[in-house]
């Protein structure tokens, strides 16, 4: 299983956290200035010489825009607009300088009402898998149709919502650091997005207080839940240094990465149970795989979860790897077992990945978006030196379901939706780890029965609700269901946005 993690591809959003300076009592105002050298960020030693910016419109587009804040003042937003990829709306790039760590993000206006309409945060995870994944072949406002050009897209997530794409943590996609700096797990790298957020909301009056949905796919499933506590958590420091606090309504997880306990073991019903298609296994090995299941889960279980023991989680981890991963078949595709991997797909099985990397790396695209110069000529859509430091620390051993938990009794909404062709964080996985969560309302989820939701009088999935948590799943889509379906993606979130039920 962990090879496909590897090989996954992934989607990032956005990226800081509060940090411990915001105990301040009074607001203060943030400040800008623009900086004709986008490479060098500029400290804004006095805050007070700078004036403050109330529109995005008066943002520039050929130099950085530096935005800081005295309660936060170790980090810096630059960024400058264009009208890069949708043509309709204007598009927002820059980096969030953490010191030595500088992360890069996108943000797209709504085509709908942008002062109205919701914010949606976006990550994909890998670990290390940058967001022009998402941008250019899911959600995002165009899709690159060769390594020169792109074209619109009708059913992007911005046609009723804010949109963030970004490339986290450092060293990932267009993000960078120096001094040595680097992020190897998913607490880690919460501390950074929710500072980002609380910077962002707080400068930009147009979003402050809208609805903020946070959402990913894949090792988002752990991303998010981390991410979405750590700033409803840090609403409180928010309220205190006099600022207001973060509207987080929900959190959107995709095929996600979410217990990997759980995602291990369904190997075995995803290749030998007609749960999405025919077995693809013979007999005899279904009949090993089976018989893996209670000891692989005993393993996880005590050295993984109940405690946390590295040589022995380890040893869990080789065991069912073993198990459950090495038997699938080399020439189908993890994230659509119905496919075969594509040739020339950089080891991800798309062989887009290889247009989107040529793409950003031409001068004139990096130029538009105002790429630091620190930056390889060469872009990588996928850093495996940031996915192995991950694995090394065993990041991915959590039930991020916990955090869920969490946030459901606190009145945040949960949407976990999943298409039913991946195997690699597959639906079945995901509709056990929903059931799993421990909270006030998981009798009546539970007892809820799956029943078929529709897009334009046709069968789209099947789904379970019950309160603030729903699940969901997409026929005929894979491990990235807006790529494979876009338009049920786009409606199924325009309707969660809504309030109104699948």
């Amino acid at each position: 299983m962990w090879s496909v993690y590897v090989r996954k591809i992934v989607l990032i959003a956005l990226v800081a956290a509060i940090c411990a300076a915001m105990s301040c009592a009074t607001q203060q105002p943030l400040s800008y200035h623009t900086d004709g050298d986008a490479s060098t960020p500029q400290m804004n030693d006095n805050p007070e010489e700078f004036r403050p910016i109330d529109d995005l419109n008066l943002l520039s587009e050929t130099d950085f825009t530096t935005l800081q804040h005295s309660a936060l003042p170790y980090y810096n937003v630059r960024v400058k607009k264009s009208k890069f990829c949708d043509g309709t709306v204007v598009a927002y790039t820059g980096y969030i300088d953490i010191e030595a760590r500088h992360l890069f993000f996108y943000f797209f206006e709504s085509r709908n009402k942008p002062e109205q309409d919701d914010v949606i945060f976006w990550t994909n995870g890998g670990p290390g898998g940058s967001s022009s994944f998402g941008l250019f072949m899911e959600l995002g406002p165009c899709a690159v149709k060769d390594a020169t050009s792109t074209v619109f897209n009708p059913y992007s997530w911005n046609s009723k919502a804010d949109v963030f794409f970004i490339d986290q943590p450092v060293g990932v996609g267009f993000s960078y650091a120096g001094y040595g700096e680097s992020v190897s797990t998913t607490p880690e790298a919460a501390k950074d997005i929710a500072a980002f957020v609380s910077i962002f909301f707080e400068r930009f009056s147009k979003f402050k207080g809208k609805p903020f949905h946070m959402a990913g796919e894949s090792y988002g499933g752990r991303y998010i839940p981390v991410f979405a506590s750590a700033v409803y958590d840090n609403n409180a420091k928010l309220v205190a240094a006099g600022l207001p606090p973060i509207n987080l309504t929900s959190v959107i997880i995709g095929n996600g990465a979410t217990d990997s306990g759980l995602v291990m073991i369904s190997y075995y019903e995803m290749q030998c149970k007609p749960v999405s298609i025919p077995p693809i296994q013979d007999i005899s090995t279904c009949v090993r795989m089976k018989q893996a299941i209670p000891r692989c889960q005993k393993m996880v279980q005590e050295s993984c979860y109940d405690r946390f023991e590295s040589f022995g989680c380890k040893a869990a981890e080789l065991f069912c790897t073993e198990e459950f991963d090495s038997t699938f078949p080399p020439n189908l595709n993890p994230f659509d077992i119905t496919k075969e991997c594509e040739p020339e797909d950089n080891g991800v099985c798309y062989s887009v990945v290889r247009d989107i990397e040529a793409y950003l790396s031409r001068p004139d695209v990096r130029a538009t978006l105002g790429v630091d110069r620190a930056i390889p000529a060469n872009f990588s859509a996928i850093n495996f030196e940031v996915n192995a430091a991950f694995w090394a620390a065993q990041d991915q051993w959590f039930q991020n379901q916990l955090y869920i938990a969490e946030l459901l009794e606190r009145g945040v909404k949960a949407l976990i939706f999943a298409g039913v062709n991946d195997i690699a964080c597959s639906w079945v996985a995901n509709d056990k780890m929903t059931r799993s969560i421990e909270w006030s309302g998981q009798a009546e989820f539970v007892a809820q029965p799956l029943r078929e939701w529709e897009v334009a009088g046709a069968a789209a999935g099947v789904t379970r609700s019950a309160g603030p948590l729903t699940f969901a799943t997409v026929y005929g889509a894979g491990h990235m269901v807006p790529l494979d379906k876009p338009r049920e993606a786009q409606e199924m979130v325009n309707r969660w946005m809504a309030g109104v039920p699948l």
